[in-house]
C-alpha cells in the first residue's frame, strides 16, 4: 500500500509539472567507473592549481598512465552499446588528455631559457601545498636570491632583444603573471599568521614581486611592442599539422586539415550564394555587404535588447513546442536568466554568449561612440533572432540541463564537437524548415553559418602556420562582413584565450554531423524528430560519431576507430 500510495504521488506530482519524463537511469555498465575517473581528475585539479607547475605536470601524468592501465584492463565482452562507447571513449579521452598535458609542458620549457628561475619559485608554492613545515629564514634568503635572479634574466637579455622569439617571449610574459600569483597565494597564506615569516620574508617579497613586473614589463613594452594600457598581440599557439591530425583522431573525426579547408570553402560558397539571393529580394542586386550593412543597421534602440532577447527566445520555445521537434523540461524554460556584459568582456565577446544565463553584449555609457555603433550594429535585431536560440533552447541552455541529468558521467567526454555543433545543427535545421520570415532573417542566419566556415579556415590556417592573426581579422571583415573591433576580439579569444585548436572548426563540423544523423535517421523514417533530439540530449556529451553508435545502437569492437564519412561525398584538397 506505501508504494502505491507514493507512485502515485509521484504521478501527481509529474502531472503538475507538465507532464515531464522521469529521469531515465544511465544504462552504461561504466557509469561508475567514468564518474571515478572524472572525480579523481577534478579532484586533482584542485590539488595542483597552477599550470606550469612540474609537480602537477608529473602527478597527472602518473594519473592518466595508472588510469590507462586501469581501462586497458576492463572487461569489454560483456558490455552493452552503453558501456562499450564509455569504454572507447575513456581509453581515447585518456590518450587525448595525456598528449595534451605533453604539449602544455613543451609550451612551458619553450620559455626555460627566458626564465631559469621559474621552478624554484613554484617550488614555494608546491612546498605549501605538500604542507611542508615552513623556515621563515630560509625562505626569506630565499626570495632575496630570487629576486636577483630575476634581476640578471631580465638585464642578460636587455642587450639582445631581437634575439628573442616573439612566441616565446609571449608565453613567457605569461608565465611571469602565473608566477607571480603562485608566490601571492603562497605569500598571503603564512603573511599576519606566522610573525617570523612577516619578518624575515615582507622586504625581500616585495622585491620579488617588483622583479617580476620588471622583467614582465620588458617583455610586453620591449619585445612585443606592447605600451601601457594596450591591448596584447593576437600570438597564440600554432600545434602544427601533426598535432591536428592527432586531435581529430581524437574527436573521432575521419578526415584530414586539408579535406576540412575544401569543406569550408564549399559552405562559404553556399552562403555566397544564398546572401546573393536575399540582397536581390531587399532591392540591393548582388551586393551582399550592402544587404549585411542594412541589416546591420536595423537594431533596437538603447535599453531595449534585454526585451528583444526575451522576446526571441520565447519566440523560439513556442517553436519547438508547436511543430513537436524535441521534449524541453518544463524547469528549464522556468531557470534560464540574463545579465549584461562588462565593457571589459565585450572586448573579447563582442556578441552575446549563452547557458543558463544569457550574458547580452551591448554598448554602456562609457564606450567610445564608434565602439557603441559597432556593438549595436553587431548585436542587431536579426543577427540576434539567428543565435539567441543557439544560446538558449534548444541550444546551449538546454545541453547543460540534460548533461547535468541524464548520463552526467560523460562530461568526462566533453567536446565542442558536441557542444557548439549540436547548437549549430539547430541553425540548420531551422534554415531548412523555414523559420526565418523575411530576407532580413536570412542574412542575420548566414551572417553566421558564414562566420562559422570562416572559423574553419582561419583556426586551421593559423595552427598550420599559412595565416597570421592579421590575416585571420582581415579574412572576417572583407568576407565575412565583420565589424573590424568585433573581428579583432573574435580571432584575439581564439588564439589568446583558453580554446583548444579544434574549437572553433567544431561549430560547423559538429553541426554538419548532426545533419547528416538526421538525414540517416530521420529523413529515412527510422526516428521521429522528437525522437532522436530526445535521444542526443539523454545521451550525454560526447563525440557525435558516438552519438551515431548510440541512437543505431550498435555494438562497436574494442578496437573501434572513427569510420562515418558525415560529409557524404569525398572532400578532395
Amino acid at each position: 500500500m506505501v508504494r502505491l500510495h507514493l507512485l502515485a504521488l509521484f504521478l501527481v506530482s509529474n502531472a503538475a509539472l507538465g507532464a515531464e519524463k522521469p529521469p531515465v537511469a544511465a544504462e552504461s555498465e561504466l557509469r561508475d567507473f567514468v564518474e571515478r575517473y572524472v572525480t579523481d581528475r577534478e579532484a586533482l585539479s584542485r590539488r595542483y592549481p597552477v599550470d606550469s607547475s612540474p609537480e602537477r605536470f608529473d602527478r597527472l601524468a602518473r594519473f592518466y598512465d595508472e588510469w590507462k592501465t586501469r581501462a586497458e584492463a576492463a572487461d569489454f565482452e560483456p558490455l552493452g552499446v552503453e558501456g562499450r562507447i564509455d569504454h572507447v571513449l575513456l581509453r581515447t579521452g585518456i590518450g587525448y588528455q595525456r598528449r595534451l598535458l605533453a604539449r602544455e609542458e613543451g609550451f612551458v620549457r619553450e620559455t626555460s631559457a627566458l626564465l631559469p628561475f621559474a621552478e624554484d619559485a613554484l617550488a614555494l608554492n608546491d612546498a605549501r601545498l605538500r604542507m611542508e613545515t615552513m623556515d621563515a629564514a630560509k625562505a626569506g634568503a630565499a626570495l632575496d636570491s630570487l629576486a636577483d635572479r630575476i634581476d640578471a634574466a631580465r638585464k642578460e637579455r636587455e642587450g639582445r632583444v631581437d634575439a628573442i622569439a616573439r612566441l616565446t617571449a609571449f608565453r613567457a610574459q605569461e608565465q611571469l603573471g602565473a608566477l607571480g600569483e603562485a608566490l601571492r597565494s603562497w605569500y598571503e597564506f603564512y603573511s599576519g599568521y606566522d610573525p617570523l615569516f612577516t619578518w624575515w620574508c615582507q622586504a625581500p617579497y616585495k622585491e620579488v614581486t617588483r622583479a617580476l613586473e620588471d622583467y614582465r614589463k620588458f617583455l610586453r613594452e620591449k619585445v612585443l611592442g606592447i605600451g601601457p594600457g594596450e591591448e596584447e598581440p593576437i600570438v597564440g599557439n600554432p600545434i602544427g599539422r601533426d598535432a591536428l591530425v592527432a586531435d581529430l583522431a581524437s574527436e573521432l573525426v575521419p578526415y584530414t586539415p586539408e579535406e576540412l579547408l575544401v569543406l569550408a570553402e564549399r559552405e562559404f560558397v553556399w552562403c555566397e550564394n544564398e546572401l546573393r539571393k536575399a540582397a536581390r529580394e531587399m532591392g540591393l542586386g548582388d551586393d551582399t555587404m550592402a544587404a549585411i550593412e542594412k541589416v546591420k543597421n536595423l537594431y533596437v534602440t538603447p535599453g531595449e535588447q534585454p526585451n528583444l532577447i526575451r522576446d526571441l527566445a520565447r519566440e523560439a520555445e513556442a517553436y519547438l513546442d508547436e511543430h513537436g521537434l524535441l521534449t524541453v523540461p518544463p524547469l528549464a524554460k522556468e531557470v534560464w536568466r540574463m545579465r549584461m556584459m562588462t565593457p571589459e568582456r565585450q572586448k573579447v565577446n563582442p556578441f552575446f554568449t549563452g547557458g543558463e544565463v544569457i550574458s547580452v553584449s551591448y554598448p554602456t555609457d562609457t564606450m567610445e561612440h564608434a565602439d557603441k555603433l559597432m556593438s549595436l550594429r553587431g548585436n542587431n535585431i536579426h543577427f540576434a533572432r539567428a543565435t539567441v536560440f543557439h544560446e538558449l533552447i534548444p541550444g546551449h541552455h538546454l545541453q547543460a540541463f540534460m548533461n547535468q541529468r541524464y548520463n552526467a558521467q560523460r562530461r568526462a567526454f566533453r567536446t565542442p564537437f558536441w557542444g557548439e555543433g549540436w547548437a549549430l545543427y539547430w541553425e540548420m535545421l531551422l534554415w531548412d524548415r523555414g523559420f526565418q520570415r523575411s530576407p532580413e532573417d536570412r542574412v542575420g542566419m548566414l551572417f553566421w553559418r558564414m562566420h562559422r566556415a570562416a572559423r574553419i579556415q582561419f583556426s586551421l590556417g593559423f595552427h598550420l602556420g599559412r595565416m597570421t592573426p592579421e590575416e585571420c581579422i582581415e579574412l572576417l571583415v572583407e568576407r565575412g562582413g565583420h565589424e573590424l573591433a568585433n573581428a579583432a576580439a573574435e580571432v584575439r579569444r581564439s588564439f589568446n584565450g583558453s580554446y583548444p585548436p579544434l574549437y572553433q572548426l567544431a561549430y560547423m563540423m559538429g553541426g554538419l554531423q548532426f545533419r547528416a544523423l538526421h538525414e540517416e535517421m530521420v529523413g529515412s523514417g527510422k526516428m521521429t524528430d522528437r525522437e532522436l533530439h530526445d535521444a542526443v540530449l539523454e545521451g550525454g556529451s560526447m563525440p557525435v560519431e558516438m552519438v551515431r553508435v548510440r541512437v543505431r545502437k550498435e555494438a562497436i569492437p574494442r578496437d573501434y576507430t572513427p569510420r562515418w564519412k558525415f560529409l557524404g561525398e569525398e572532400v578532395t584538397p
